[in-house]
């Protein structure tokens, strides 16, 4: 019977971050609301803690202002000696494993939820960064579940050689929720509600979870990254076509060998090549331009969780 039940410690301290890009404003505006009132996100004997990560891109309204802070919570950035000449970013995700880490030790936060906007037509989406973890799929399970009929999607970022060092990845259980389409340095009433809700869901899940309500066996579907697609390119660099009008807005869509990918300016269409079908995430991101990320390729597969309940019950 033990096999298939885990007893996992009660969660105590949870923050929810906006800001680490931005112009993605959903985030900033819930963050900032929350900090002046935060009722709707207490839940009894739970620390939640909303917190802006990057104000100095918020203040400016820009992606970031040295690199990207969402790609440097790795071990080589956060041991580095501290000092002016270092990106604004990396001093920055010092700062925040400090306050919210150390990562990997036993005083860092429980769960860090890290709230993103795409421009991609992504709809609900979370990201998981451990198939293994039967607490987040059984979150993920539950917040799946109670913002239905509204789809939510899954996409499992755990990959042997493509490494993210995300902010979040400095808790117990990092949570990247990601919602869209959304432009760049704009709101949108209906993303903000699906955003909210999604908060709203996980920490209904965390309170049930300490009150010891046991959460039985489930299975969730997810979307896991196979690679990363550029954009065709001349010599000089430069894109040669963009992404095809039948690609365009069909996230999470199957993708079979053939279809349409790409056009040229003159009108040529570039298919899809190998012998697999795939699942497109984040196509045209506009972020992912100086990345030079056209669309990520994701497998379909199903992940299972074992049953659940807090320790202390």
């Amino acid at each position: 019977m033990t096999s298939c039940h885990v007893f996992e410690d009660p969660i105590k301290k949870v923050a929810i971050f906006g800001g680490t890009h931005g112009n993605e404003l959903t985030g900033i505006f819930l963050v900032k609301h929350w900090l002046e009132n935060g009722a709707e996100i207490q839940r009894t004997g739970l620390e939640v803690k909303p917190f802006i990560t990057n104000p100095r891109a918020v203040k400016k309204c820009t992606r970031y202002i040295d690199c990207d802070l969402n790609r440097v919570f790795d071990p080589e950035n956060l041991s580095k000696k501290m000092s002016e000449d270092l990106p604004y970013e990396v001093r920055r995700a010092q700062e925040i494993n400090h306050l919210f880490g150390p990562k990997d030790s036993e005083d860092s936060y429980d769960i860090i939820f890290d709230l993103h906007n795409t421009t991609s037509n992504m709809g609900c989406s979370l990201i998981l960064e451990d198939s293994r973890n039967d607490f987040l799929i059984q979150m993920f399970h539950y917040i799946k579940t109670s913002l239905a009929p509204l789809p939510c999607y899954v996409y499992l970022i755990e990959h042997p050689f493509l490494k993210y060092a995300t902010t979040r990845s400095i808790a117990r259980y990092p949570v990247g929720i990601e919602v869209g389409p959304q432009p760049q340095g704009v709101l949108r009433a209906d993303i903000l509600d699906q955003m909210r809700k999604m908060i709203k869901h996980a920490l209904d899940f965390i309170h049930n979870f300490n009150e010891g309500k046991e959460f039985p066996p489930c299975a969730i579907e997810v979307y896991k990254i196979m690679e990363k697609v550029d954009y065709p390119r001349n010599e000089s660099g430069e894109i040669a076509a963009i992404i095809h009008p039948k690609l365009q807005d069909q996230d999470w869509k199957p993708l079979q060998p053939g279809d349409p990918v790409f056009l040229t300016l003159d009108g040529k269409t570039i298919p899809l090549g190998g012998d697999c079908t795939v699942y497109p995430v984040f196509v045209n991101e506009a972020a992912y331009y100086e990345k030079k990320e056209a669309f990520a390729k994701t497998t379909k597969l199903t992940i299972n969780a074992k049953s659940i309940r807090s320790s202390l019950h």
